[in-house]
């Protein structure tokens, strides 16, 4: 079963008071390129989290967000009361005599609560027991995105698998026209000696007209594309991970397509390469958000 690269998976869970969610998403990427949009995950724990994602998730760039919604009475910030003492008692002291000292309290309050280190940051450490909810957080968040990427890679699979059944199907098209082809490069070589009044020697003619044919013939074409095709669908139904692989078979198909284009010299031949090449482009695309 194919996996999509693009996904989306979500998960919370409650530390303290608060409550912490966690979110990740994915799109496609060569490699696992991870970005942590959060400041929560402590310094020590980055390796951990990360090797857990590439592990897990393989390929993609991946975003990590974590986000916490403090509960009431909960803030992050809280009054030092020595701080805020210390300042009353200078500025006391600073306006004693002075048109100052019957400022409005109020007005003296939030002058005080604006200076240095009245406001402290309480500490959001998490502790060992913490960082292990969170933890389990992370990876059931992991476990939604990768079910996303499953179910979103059914729907690849049936698409890119259609494709590649319209470019097979396109093989028997241009079969059609192979009797008529060589008819009409032969007519067509035999009209040019009649129109500059050569008279070549029948035995060569026939020997260079069949090694002209030769180079013109397309089944080596035909039977390479049918294989890669083949190929193509038994990497999907076998490959844990084919992505990479499917980019190449792809790419070995454009091969086989583009000379059967460069080889055709008919028109009807060329309007089937045409529509196989759209069909292609498709699984090109499709093949790089393939995991």
């Amino acid at each position: 079963m194919l996996k999509s690269m693009t996904g989306y998976g979500k998960a919370q869970c409650l530390l303290g008071p608060d409550k912490y969610l966690v979110e990740i998403r994915s799109v496609n990427g060569k490699n696992a390129d991870i970005t942590f949009k959060t400041q929560i995950i402590p310094r020590d724990r980055e390796v951990e989290v990360r090797k857990y994602l590439t592990d897990r998730l393989n390929r993609g760039n991946i975003d990590l967000f974590i986000t916490v919604e403090r509960a009431e009475g909960s803030a992050t910030k809280q009054i030092s009361r020595s701080a805020l003492l210390a300042y009353y008692g200078q500025l006391q002291a600073a306006v004693k005599g002075t048109m100052l000292e019957y400022c409005d309290p109020d007005v003296m309050l939030q002058s005080l609560m604006r200076l240095p280190d009245v406001l402290e940051v309480r500490s959001t450490e998490l502790s060992d027991e913490e960082w292990g909810r969170l933890f389990d957080a992370i990876r059931e968040a992991v476990a939604d995105l990768d079910a996303f990427r499953k179910k979103e890679g059914i729907s690849l699979e049936r698409d890119i698998l259609g494709q590649v059944d319209k470019i097979e199907s396109y093989i028997p098209e241009v079969e059609r026209y192979e009797r008529e082809r060589i008819t009409a490069i032969r007519e067509r070589i035999e009209t040019r000696l009649r129109e500059i009044s050569a008279q070549p020697d029948a035995n060569r003619l026939e020997q260079e007209m069949i090694f002209y044919l030769e180079k013109l013939d397309i089944n080596e074409e035909k039977v390479r594309l049918r294989q890669h095709c083949r190929y193509f669908r038994e990497t999907v139904a076998e490959e844990p991970l084919p992505g990479r692989k499917l980019g190449f078979i792809a790419q070995e198909m454009g091969r086989e397509i583009n000379t059967l284009g460069s080889k055709a010299n008919h028109a009807e031949i060329q309007k089937w390469v045409v529509k196989m090449k759209d069909e292609l482009e498709k699984i090109k695309e499709q093949s790089l958000n393939i995991l």
